[in-house]
């Protein structure tokens, strides 16, 4: 089984504020579809849920009544989001059903905590794939947190035991700078602990769970002597569907744990 991380980067416009990038997730469901590959997604909240997460510091937990109305419309917007990429994926003939993290996840200080995998593996089990996505869940400390994608997959990693792990962007791989404000970055084909301390945090865009080096740490921790973690460009037609099928394309492969 694959796991398929598709980013908020590539399913919406990240620079403004709930844009749905509706013909680029129809045509990567397809080639989801295509590929043939058992796989379960997750999906980035992106427009849908950094802008106002950012605005209001969602990331940091309660410290102002304010941010109340934003946990309830952010987690509302994330949702719509959940929606429309269950549309594209049951239009492309793969039955998707939404497991909302923020509805069966818990956090304490920041970690994501699942006490019983039981409804993710009985829908798997059916021949049905859960899909989950980046999220505010309530923290038994802090009163809420972001959930983000890559933090669902981590956990997810432990529940699936998938052979391969592939993060969708809009990148072409990991650079040691951001190659949109950096055109001449270069691409690390094979990521290790010990590049982190070379590789940039900036992000040209609003993101409230990391950047690149938290991306890369995720990936590290994912990989095993019996998986490797793998990040793809989505906007370049037919690559995700090479990638799953076993095919080399242009990516970051991450290797040796963090």
């Amino acid at each position: 089984m694959i796991l398929i991380k598709l980013g908020g980067s590539v399913i919406t416009d990240k620079t403004q504020y709930r844009i749905f990038n509706r013909d680029t997730v129809r045509r990567l469901c397809a080639e989801i579809k295509d590929s043939g590959v058992d796989s379960v997604i997750v999906h980035g909240a992106g427009s849908f849920g950094h802008v106002l997460a950012k605005k209001y510091s969602l990331q940091n937990g309660l410290v102002d009544p304010a941010q109340v109305p934003a946990v309830a419309r952010v987690q509302y917007d994330v949702r719509e989001l959940n929606l429309m990429m269950l549309d594209e994926l049951l239009n492309a003939g793969i039955p998707a059903v939404s497991v909302p993290p923020g509805s069966c996840f818990m956090m304490a200080d920041g970690k994501l905590l699942l006490d019983d995998p039981e409804v993710l593996l009985s829908a798997s089990r059916l021949g049905i794939m859960p899909v989950m996505f980046g999220d505010v869940v309530f923290d038994r400390n802090k009163g809420f947190g972001i959930c983000s994608g890559d933090q669902i997959v981590e956990v997810l990693c432990g529940i699936y035991h998938p052979e391969r792990v592939v993060f969708v962007s809009d990148v072409d791989g990991l650079f040691e700078k951001d190659p949109k404000t950096n055109p001449d970055s270069k691409l690390l084909t094979e990521v290790t602990s010990e590049l982190l301390s070379r590789v940039s945090s900036d992000s040209s865009v609003d993101d409230v769970t990391g950047g690149v080096r938290a991306k890369m740490e995720a990936m590290l921790r994912m990989t095993s002597p019996e998986r490797d973690c793998v990040l793809v460009n989505g906007s370049v037609k037919g690559r995700l569907c090479s990638l799953l099928k076993g095919e080399r394309v242009i990516s970051t492969t991450a290797k040796g744990g963090l």
